[in-house]
C-alpha cells in the first residue's frame, strides 16, 4: 500500500509504508530518544525517506491523518519546531489546533494537568508540547489518552531535533554512515536539550562524538563520557576548540541560551565569540568536506559567524526542511499505535 492509499478512518500497519520492513512501532508517545532501539531509529529514517518523496510532489499532501486532531501547545517561544509540526500535520491532512500558552487559561493559573484534560475533551488525538520544565511532557503523557510528542522540555530533551539531525547527517555524509565519523557539538552544552538528545542518537549510530565549550558550559558531561566509554560509545569532552574541530566530519554549533543562564557563567558574549565562536578560520582545521549544522535560532557573530552559517558547508536550511519530513514520519508512526475514537485500529 502506498501512502496515498492510507484510508481516512484508520492508520495501516507500518509495513504498508513503501520501502520499509514489517518492523512494528510500539511507542505510544515520543518523549525522548533514549527509549528508541536501533530498529526504531532505522524505521524513522526510512519512513522519513517516504515522506520526503511526498514533499517532492507538486501537491505535498496525503490523507494519512484525515479525521485526526493534532493540538500544538507551546509554553515557550518557537519558530522552527512549532511551524514544522504544524506543516507536517497539515501535509498528512490532520486538523491542527495551535494554542499559545500565554493567551490561554494558563495565564489565569490553570495547571498543566487541567489544560491537557481540556485539550483531550476538545477532541485531540495527538498533543505536541513544549515546556520550560524538564519532565513536563511525561506528566502530560500520564494524563492524556492519545499520543504526546515532546517538542522540547527544559534542559532535558528535544527528540525530533535529534532525529532530524541524524537524518540530515546520514543524507549528507558519503555512504550515509556515522560509524567512526568525528562529530563535534560546540557551545552551550550545559543548557542544551538538543545536545542531550543528540548525544544519545549520534553515539548509538557509531559516531566519535566530541563535546566542546567553556569549562562552565561543559561541566558534568565528563561523567557522561565515562559512562559512554564503559558502554562502548566514543565520547569525548574538551575545552579546546582546535582539538575538537581538527579533522571533524560534522560540526554543530549551539546557541548561548542567555534566558536559562545564571550570572557568572560567561564573562561576556564578546569573549565567548572570540574564544569559541565557529569562524571560517577555526573551521579550516576540520575536514574539507565537513558539514556545519545549527539547530536554531542562531545568534550570528556569537556562536557562529555569518559567512559560515551561509557558506557552502552549511546544511542549516536542510535541517529545517528535513524537520518537516521527520515530524511527518513521527506523526504517521504514532497514529498507528492507538485506536481512534470510532474504534478503528
Amino acid at each position: 500500500m502506498t501512502i496515498e492509499a492510507v484510508p481516512s478512518v484508520a492508520i495501516p500497519a507500518v509495513d504498508a509504508i513503501p520501502g520499509t520492513k514489517p518492523v512494528p512501532w510500539r511507542h505510544r508517545h515520543l518523549l525522548d530518544v533514549a527509549g528508541l532501539s536501533a530498529a526504531d531509529l532505522d524505521l524513522v529514517m526510512r519512513t522519513t525517506d517516504a515522506m520526503r518523496e511526498v514533499l517532492a510532489r507538486p501537491i505535498a499532501k496525503v490523507p494519512a491523518l484525515r479525521g485526526r486532531q493534532v493540538t500544538i501547545l507551546f509554553y515557550e517561544a518557537s519558530t522552527r519546531t512549532r511551524v514544522s509540526f504544524e506543516v507536517a500535520a497539515k501535509n498528512l491532512s490532520a486538523d491542527v489546533v495551535n494554542i499559545a500558552a500565554a493567551s490561554s487559561s494558563v495565564s489565569k493559573g490553570e495547571s498543566l494537568v487541567d489544560t491537557v484534560r481540556t485539550i483531550e475533551a476538545l477532541g485531540a488525538h495527538m498533543l505536541v508540547m513544549r515546556h520550560s520544565v524538564s519532565g513536563a511532557p511525561y506528566l502530560a503523557a500520564d494524563t492524556f489518552g492519545g499520543s504526546v510528542l515532546n517538542g522540547g522540555d527544559g534542559w532535558h530533551a528535544h527528540p525530533t531535533q535529534a532525529l532530524l539531525d541524524l537524518y540530515t547527517i546520514r543524507e549528507r555524509l558519503p555512504g550515509g554512515s556515522l560509524e567512526g565519523r568525528k562529530v563535534v557539538i560546540l557551545g552551550d552544552l550545559l543548557h542544551s536539550r538538543v545536545a542531550r538528545s543528540n548525544i544519545w542518537t549520534l553515539t548509538a549510530a557509531g559516531a566519535d562524538l566530541w563535546l566542546c565549550g567553556p569549562p562552565t558550559l561543559v561541566r558534568g558531561f565528563e561523567a557522561w563520557a565515562g559512562r559512554g566509554a564503559a558502554s562502548g560509545r566514543r565520547f569525548h569532552v574538551t575545552t579546546s576548540v582546535e582539538e575538537a574541530l581538527r579533522d571533524a566530519d560534522v560540526v554543530m554549533a549551539l546557541r548561548i541560551q542567555r534566558e536559562r543562564m545564571a550570572a557568572g557563567l560567561l564573562p561576556s558574549l564578546r569573549e565567548y565569540a572570540a574564544r569559541y565562536g565557529l569562524t571560517s578560520e577555526r573551521l579550516a582545521v576540520a575536514r574539507p568536506d565537513a558539514i556545519v549544522m545549527h539547530p536554531g535560532p542562531m545568534n550570528e557573530g556569537v556562536e557562529i559567524a555569518a559567512d559560515v552559517a551561509a557558506g557552502v558547508q552549511s546544511v542549516i536550511t536542510d535541517q529545517v526542511t528535513n524537520g518537516v519530513a521527520v515530524r511527518m514520519a513521527i506523526l504517521y508512526l504514532l497514529a498507528g499505535t492507538h485506536a481512534d475514537r470510532s474504534g478503528a485500529a
